[in-house]
């Protein structure tokens, strides 16, 4: 068995590796060069889509923009927000927040992109419902169906096997029993019947869940991060200070901090942002493919900010956190470790531990539910509607036995079928990137002409 575990390691290290994250991050820069700059420049206006009123209800979809907007977050905003970043930081030191950044900056235009094309290239499946993503936009956009096929059974092997199911089941129910001294058995029953209710519902129970526990989680963590930011403004700039000089020079050993290179900061920052936020890994273009819109580039603007809020806000707010209280150069890794700096940053420990438990709990089981569909979706490409009732059981079922399965090798194949799935993913972005640049100066260019036809009509009146 550790034979084979070894091997697999192996495997994973090298799908992990640099080429794939050059390629992930690569793609991002090449994107950014080719839209000009579009995730600072539209970014205001990405923002005022999201929060501002949605006036395309009527259009053809199964979810509002919002709506799908928040099932691609809530299978983002995870453990990665919580554990991820403790981890990159413990390794990396407070430089691997600078390129977590970076990843993410670059991000933002893979995000925009996957958007863009799940609209433009959708089709409605035999149930009417709304289906998209990558295997489409590979079929559809690059004429390439085998390639499309890969990446939807990568998409079921991850759905079933990783980021869906153990790896979120497993810190739920470790929370739980830590916190409420709940037995595990009982948590992994309680998952899997909510599970149920959720996902038996389709893709508009799932994304009326979402747009209700993700905005909560979500302001209810970041405000914990405030009140200890803020209790400590004073050690901002420092703590700011020390990820931009992380970023580029060796940190150096301190505490239970062993020390690291900035290679080391630079691999762990990125890999560790692209976990979290999932751009270029081809997941949130399934759920944006849902959202009632009549315009791909408007969706692609809307999923952008995904990787905004995940890895700028919310990411950021756990590093700063950590770096603040000192608790990145200790002994703790992981969870424990960002469970210490609230409980030292807050001054009341139980509150501490509550904002970043009942955090990881929510965050953990909203992506389950994004998973969740992302599977479904993969699962009604490769077979047909009539393999949707069977996929919802056995996922279903691997959530309840996931509490109890803490086997290694299951999430080192996830991890590796994870990486695999970017691949088709970052081909068709770079090879349809034409397109994209295309329908968004086209976009661009009417709203331009429109602002203009409306200033030209209220100068006459």
């Amino acid at each position: 068995m550790s034979n084979v575990l070894e091997v697999f390691n192996k495997i994973d290290s090298i799908v992990w590796g640099p080429p794939l994250l050059i390629l992930l991050v690569g793609t991002g820069i090449y994107l950014t060069i080719r839209l000009g700059l579009l995730q600072i420049f539209k970014l205001p206006l990405a923002l005022k889509y999201v929060f501002g009123k949605d006036d395309e209800l009527e259009e053809e979809g199964d979810v509002s923009s919002f709506g799908a907007l928040c099932t691609a977050l809530s299978a983002t905003i995870g453990t990665g927000n919580i554990v991820g970043v403790a981890t990159a930081m413990k390794v990396g030191g407070p430089g691997a927040l600078f390129w977590m950044w970076i990843a993410a900056f670059f991000g933002m235009a893979t995000k925009y992109s996957e958007g863009l094309l799940a609209i433009k290239y959708r089709v409605v499946d035999d149930n009417g419902q709304m289906a998209g993503g990558p295997m489409y936009y590979i079929e559809r956009g690059l004429g390439n169906k085998w390639l499309a096929r890969m990446f939807a059974i990568f998409g079921v092997g991850v759905a079933f096997f990783g980021i869906g199911t153990f790896a979120q089941v497993n810190s739920i129910t470790d929370a739980a029993k830590i916190a409420f001294n709940l037995p595990v058995w009982v948590t992994g029953i309680i998952i899997a019947i909510l599970t149920a209710l959720v996902t038996l519902g389709g893709i508009k129970s799932i994304s009326a869940v979402s747009e209700k526990i993700v905005p909560f989680m979500a302001v209810f963590y970041i405000l914990g991060s405030i009140a200890i930011l803020g209790a400590n403004i004073g050690d901002l700039p420092e703590a700011i200070g020390l990820v931009i000089k992380g970023a580029f020079t060796p940190t150096a050993a301190v505490g239970g901090f062993a020390g690291s290179t900035v290679i080391i900061a630079i691999r762990n920052g990125v890999a560790r942002g692209v976990f979290s936020n999932e751009s270029g890994l081809g997941s949130a273009p399934i759920a944006a493919a849902a959202a009632k819109t009549k315009s791909c580039v408007r969706q692609g603007l809307i999923s952008m900010t995904g990787t905004f809020f995940d890895t700028i806000v919310i990411c950021t707010m756990t590093g700063l956190v950590l770096i603040i209280t000192g608790v990145w150069s200790g002994d703790l890794k992981g969870a424990a470790m960002t469970n210490a700096a609230f409980s030292s940053g807050l001054g009341v420990p139980i509150i501490g531990q509550m904002i970043v438990t009942i955090g990881l709990m929510f965050f953990a089981f909203t992506t389950i539910l994004g998973w969740n569909y992302y599977g479904e979706r993969c699962i009604v490409y490769l077979t047909g509607v009539k393999g949707i009732k069977p996929y919802r059981i056995i996922f279903i079922i691997l959530v309840a036995s996931g509490a109890f399965i803490k086997l290694e090798l299951i999430w080192t194949i996830a991890d590796i079928v994870n990486g695999l799935m970017a691949i088709p993913n970052l081909i068709a972005l770079v090879g349809l990137s034409g397109v994209i640049v295309s329908e968004t100066k086209q976009y661009f260019k009417e709203l331009k002409q429109e602002k203009e036809y409306s200033e030209e009509a209220v100068a006459q009146r």
